[in-house]
C-alpha cells in the first residue's frame, strides 16, 4: 500500500486540488441554486405527503406530523449531481488549453477511479428523478403516484449488476478487506456482495431522507471520511470526486436545514447512497460503511423490525418508521433529532476513519 505523504510537493498539490474542487463545487452550487429553486416552484414540483406506509396501510401519524410540508419543492438533490457532473466535464475539457499545472491537475475524470462512481451517480439519479416526477404528478402504479418500489428496485438492481461485473471482470476485485486482518478472497461471490452493498446503502439513504437536513448532513460526513481514505490510498481523483460532492452537498444543506426551502428527493438520496457505496467499494473499505453510516443501519433496522412485527404479530413496535418519525411522534423537535443524528454520525465516522486508515485495504 502506497500512502500519500502530504509533506511532499506532489501530495501538497493533490491536497490543493481536492480543496479547490470542493470549493468550486460549493460556489457553483450556491450560484445556480436560485435558478433551480425558481424552476421547481414554477413547475410546482412539490411533495405530496402520503397517507400510506410502505406496506400499503394507512400512516396517520406520519401524515399528521408532515402535512404542513406539502407542496415544498422536491428534487433538490439535482443540485448536487448536476453540479458535480458540470464541474467534472468543465475541468476535463478546459485543462488541455492551459499550461499551468494547477489547471491541468484539476481534471478528476479517470477510468480506474471515478468512472464507476459517476456511472452510479448519474444512472441512479435519473431513476430517482423519474420517481420524484411521477410522485409529484400523481402518475404511476402506486396509490397517490410514484413508481412502484419493485420497479425502482429492479432498476437499481440492474445498475448494481453492471457495476459489480465491471469491478469483478475489469478491475479484478475479488476480495473483501477486513481492517486489521487483511483481504478475504471470495472470488465470484464478490458480485452479490457488491450488489448487496449498493442496494442496501441506496435504500437506507432513501429511508433516512425524511427530516430537514438529516440525510444531507450524514452524507457530508460520510463522503468526507471516504474521501480521506481515498487520499490516504493515493486515489486523488476519487478524493477530489468526494470533495466535489461534499462541496455541492454543503450548498444544498444551506437551503435544506429547517425549515427546508426544498427537499433532496429520490434523485438525491438514492443516487448519493448508491455512489457512496461504490466509493467505499473502490477503496476496499465497504466493511466500515455500517460504522460510518450507523444512522442508516438504525433507520433500516427500525423499518425491518416494524414490518416484521406487523406481519407476524399484527402490532407495531414504533409509533412510526423510519425511527426518526417515532422520535417526532413522542415529541422530539425535528431539529433536535437531526442534530443528534449528526453528532452520532460524527462520532461513529471518526471511529470508522481510524479503523479504515489503520487497517487499510488495497
Amino acid at each position: 500500500m502506497q500512502f500519500a505523504d502530504i509533506t511532499t510537493i506532489p501530495a501538497a498539490m493533490a491536497a490543493l486540488k481536492i480543496w479547490i474542487i470542493g470549493t468550486a463545487a460549493f460556489l457553483l452550487a450556491i450560484g445556480w441554486t436560485p435558478l433551480l429553486a425558481k424552476f421547481l416552484y414554477k413547475h410546482k414540483i412539490g411533495i405530496k405527503i402520503k397517507k400510506d406506509s410502505v406496506d400499503g396501510k394507512e400512516a396517520p401519524i406520519y401524515h399528521q406530523l408532515h402535512k404542513n410540508k406539502a407542496g415544498t419543492p422536491t428534487m433538490g438533490g439535482a443540485l448536487v449531481w448536476i453540479t458535480v457532473l458540470v464541474l467534472a466535464i468543465f475541468f476535463y475539457f478546459i485543462h488541455p488549453f492551459f499550461e499551468a499545472k494547477i489547471i491541468t491537475r484539476l481534471d478528476f475524470l479517470s477510468r480506474s477511479q471515478t468512472w464507476l462512481p459517476f456511472f452510479a451517480l448519474i444512472t441512479t439519479a435519473i431513476v430517482g428523478a423519474f420517481d420524484d416526477i411521477f410522485s409529484v404528478r400523481g402518475w404511476g402504479t402506486n396509490k397517490g403516484g410514484g413508481v412502484r418500489f419493485l420497479y425502482r428496485f429492479g432498476w437499481l438492481f440492474l445498475i448494481a449488476i453492471v457495476g459489480s461485473l465491471w469491478f469483478y471482470y475489469k478491475l479484478d476485485y475479488d476480495s473483501i478487506h477486513i481492517p486489521g486482518f487483511g483481504d478475504l478472497e471470495i472470488n465470484f461471490w464478490y458480485i452479490p456482495f457488491f450488489i448487496f452493498v449498493v442496494l442496501a446503502t441506496a435504500i437506507s439513504s432513501n429511508e433516512t431522507d425524511g427530516l430537514d437536513g438529516l440525510n444531507g448532513g450524514i452524507l457530508i460526513i460520510a463522503f468526507a471520511v471516504f474521501g480521506a481514505i481515498a487520499f490516504a490510498q493515493s486515489k486523488i481523483d476519487l478524493a477530489a470526486f468526494c470533495s466535489a460532492i461534499d462541496g455541492a452537498l454543503l450548498a444544498f444543506l444551506w437551503f435544506n436545514v429547517y425549515p427546508a426551502r426544498f427537499f433532496m428527493g429520490d434523485t438525491g438520496s438514492v443516487s448519493l447512497g448508491a455512489t457512496l457505496a461504490v466509493v467505499a467499494l473502490i477503496t476496499n473499505s465497504a466493511l466500515i460503511l455500517p460504522i460510518v453510516c450507523i444512522i442508516y443501519l438504525i433507520e433500516s433496522a427500525s423499518v425491518i423490525i416494524q414490518l416484521t412485527s406487523k406481519k407476524l404479530f399484527g402490532r407495531k413496535i414504533f409509533l412510526s418508521t423510519p425511527i426518526h418519525h417515532h422520535f417526532e411522534a413522542i415529541g422530539w423537535p425535528e431539529t433536535k433529532i437531526t442534530m443528534r443524528a449528526w453528532i452520532l454520525t460524527g462520532v461513529a465516522a471518526g471511529m470508522g476513519l481510524v479503523i479504515g486508515i489503520l487497517g487499510m485495504g488495497k
